[in-house]
């Protein structure tokens, strides 16, 4: 049977590509707000483009960040996508302007210290050998990137005692390292766009439906 995903309408855009990507691979997708249904889902999409405050903004009208938290509470999957991701972290500082995030994840989303910016085009990651999102990939494989802002330091600490798998971090560079995309449990998260990342993409795509629904 087909996995049903919501992709999360808050405001953001890029919902139809999102849409359309996950429909390719005979998911089940509805794009909406709906509380219940984004709750009910196997799967839950975040996009977001733009402005980090704005997307916020937009998810608390929802209660977007409540629909994470529980999903997460009951260990149903959530993939964030560009600000996405951004937005699962502690904070985001743009402008000089400070944000509260969702706080899923420890770090601050801060403007990448690079000579051209917006960081635009395709770059290759480097994924840790458990990874899952991009399992049966070639280390050179390119994915779509469109982004002045990232977390560049991974502000988690270990469990000393070993009780608590540490999530799984990838990177890219683009000036210097950024977080490309995180896998937590039932947390994942891109940087770029999967969705514009052509065959990549959709192998990541792919490989995420697979957990849907373990």
């Amino acid at each position: 049977m087909s996995p049903s995903i919501v992709v999360l309408d808050y405001g953001s855009g890029n919902l139809r590509s999102a849409e359309r990507a996950f429909a390719r691979h005979d998911a089940d997708v509805t794009v909406t707000s709906d509380w219940d249904a984004a709750l009910a889902a196997d799967g839950l999409v975040v996009p977001g483009v733009g402005a980090f405050a704005a997307c916020m903004a937009g998810l608390r009208e929802i209660r977007g960040e409540q629909i994470i938290g529980r999903r997460l509470a009951g260990e149903r999957p959530v993939l964030g996508i560009c600000v996405g991701m951004q937005i699962l972290f502690g904070k985001g500082v743009e402008h000089g302007v400070t944000t509260e995030g969702c706080d899923e994840w420890p770090g601050t989303v801060e403007r990448l210290d690079a000579p051209v910016l917006p960081h635009m085009g395709w770059n290759t990651v480097d994924a840790p050998a458990e990874t899952v999102l991009f399992r049966g990939m070639d280390p050179e494989t390119r994915f779509y990137f469109v982004h002045s802002y990232g977390v560049r330091r991974w502000e988690l600490e270990p469990d000393p005692a070993g009780n608590i798998r540490p999530p799984l971090v990838t990177w890219a560079e683009h000036g210097d390292r950024f977080v490309a995309a995180v896998e937590n449990g039932a947390l994942c998260a891109t940087q770029f766009h999967p969705e514009k990342s052509g065959d990549a993409g959709a192998q990541l795509i792919e490989n995420w439906l697979s957990t849907v629904g373990e």
